[in-house]
């Protein structure tokens, strides 16, 4: 089940301590990010080292608009993690609530 920006914008203003993957480009990421783990997307298939995370945890996946964060919830899926959600109109909609973050 993918997650909304207002169900994530309320969990990150309640201090809750997520799991948040960014796939998007380094470049991309330096503009505006929430302080997520960036692994392009390109890179994730062949990162998973760079994850702390079990495969059981809860896993929020994030880009620009929600489509690279989908497919990076698919490798992810496809590799054993079980609670991977993807970020439903991406970083644009969060940003659109006016976020402090």
């Amino acid at each position: 089940m993918d997650i909304t920006a207002d169900e994530l914008k309320q969990r990150l203003d309640a201090g809750e301590h997520l799991h948040l993957l960014d796939v998007r480009d380094e470049l991309e990421y330096h503009t505006f990010n929430t302080g997520a783990i960036n692994i392009p997307l390109g890179r994730l298939a062949t990162s998973f080292d760079d994850l702390e995370w079990d495969r059981d945890e809860e896993i929020i996946v994030m880009c620009k608009i929600g489509l690279r964060s989908n497919t990076g919830k698919q490798i992810l899926q496809q590799n054993g993690y079980t609670n991977v959600r993807n970020l439903k109109g991406g970083l644009i909609a969060l940003q659109r609530l006016n976020t402090s973050i």
